[in-house]
């Protein structure tokens, strides 16, 4: 939340005016107090205010008078896990606070699932051919999906995980993409392009990013539609210790046939009609941002090349299930597909 000033108030100020600005902030009921030097030392909520005068403060007196001056703020390292806790004593407006202690930035947990230290790279480049003739004038990405584009509802949901800094890799009808979106000022983030002149495979762009201010980054194909649940990627990586994550989805195979277990050619059993199932790459990482240095630059490079190279290295790479939908539009049934699923779904960002 960039606009956040409407929250603060001095601790100098008459209690009169807090009135003022608690009734523009109704959603909330709840203020930030600082310094003259804008440095935070407490809250202040309407019912901070009515506990005071029942103890005989007045109209006349401060805002620090009614204040609490034990509050609960995050600095710089930003933790997902302690977000988590703070959400769970009820507290909707969450101050971050720099090295000085004065607020950088507020975020409204009932927007917000969480804040992921992560930056994000979309790929958006595709020519979506076997989607014509929708993709014929109309980058695949920008394809319409219930009320906006495909794209749209990715950059969404990492909006709602927290994520404020996402590169978008374009190619094919790149100005469309950049002409809808722009900067991301209008969605509260900072959008840049990598443009690719040649395309540079499944991850190829991704060096093209000089420096990630976080340090995890997040590369998924543009043309998912999913739920999927970066929260859960992110801290299953954290405690497995891993370089990267890859998402992925089940896939069960089902042999119509009783099947023969054998050894050196004799028949030890049997198995009627057994499933198998198996975990297939859902086009979404995760991985620790040292790791995306690994990728050449200006060179073709999938992100199965960067998988066997952590791999080969010795790096530890792991799989996550994606427990909820996930649909990879890349064909007019898939499209369909998904234009049909979101007509049910409760969009919450």
């Amino acid at each position: 939340m960039k606009d956040f000033q409407k929250y603060i108030i001095n601790q100098g100020d008459n209690i009169l005016k807090a009135f003022e600005l608690l009734n523009n902030v109704p959603e909330a009921l709840t203020l930030f107090v600082v310094k003259d030097n804008n440095k935070m030392v407490g809250t202040l909520t309407d019912g901070d205010i009515r506990r005071a005068f029942l103890k005989g403060k007045s109209t006349n007196d401060k805002v620090c008078d009614f204040m609490k001056s034990s509050f609960h703020a995050l600095h710089q390292d930003i933790n997902p896990i302690q977000i988590n806790e703070i959400k769970k004593l009820g507290i909707h407006l969450l101050p971050i606070l720099n090295n000085d202690g004065c607020i950088r930035k507020v975020i409204d947990l009932n927007k917000k699932q969480t804040v992921l230290p992560i930056d994000a790279v979309i790929m958006a480049g595709g020519k979506g051919e076997r989607l014509r003739p929708l993709t014929n004038n109309t980058p695949k990405p920008m394809l319409p999906l219930g009320n906006k584009p495909i794209i749209e509802h990715n950059i969404d949901r990492l909006i709602s995980y927290g994520i404020e800094n996402i590169y978008i890799s374009v190619n094919y009808l790149a100005d469309q993409i950049k002409d809808y979106f722009g900067d991301g000022s209008s969605k509260g983030i900072n959008i840049k392009y990598l443009e690719e002149e040649q395309f540079l495979g499944t991850i190829g762009s991704v060096s093209m990013v000089s420096e990630f201010a976080n340090p995890y980054v997040l590369v998924m194909n543009s043309d998912l539609f999913t739920d999927v649940d970066l929260e859960d990627l992110w801290i299953n990586m954290v405690e497995e210790k891993a370089n990267l994550s890859v998402a992925s989805i089940s896939y069960t195979v089902n042999i119509p046939f009783a099947i023969m277990t054998r050894e050196g050619g004799r028949i030890t059993g049997l198995k009627e009609k057994p499933s198998n199932t198996h975990y297939a790459n859902a086009g979404i990482y995760l991985m620790k941002t040292k790791e995306c240095y690994r990728i050449p630059k200006d060179s073709f490079y999938n992100a199965t090349d960067l998988i066997e190279n952590i791999i080969e290295t010795g790096g530890k790479v792991i799989d996550n299930p994606i427990t909820g939908y996930w649909i990879d539009i890349g064909r007019h049934e898939e499209y369909n597909k998904a234009q049909e699923i979101i007509k049910h779904l409760k969009q919450n960002f």
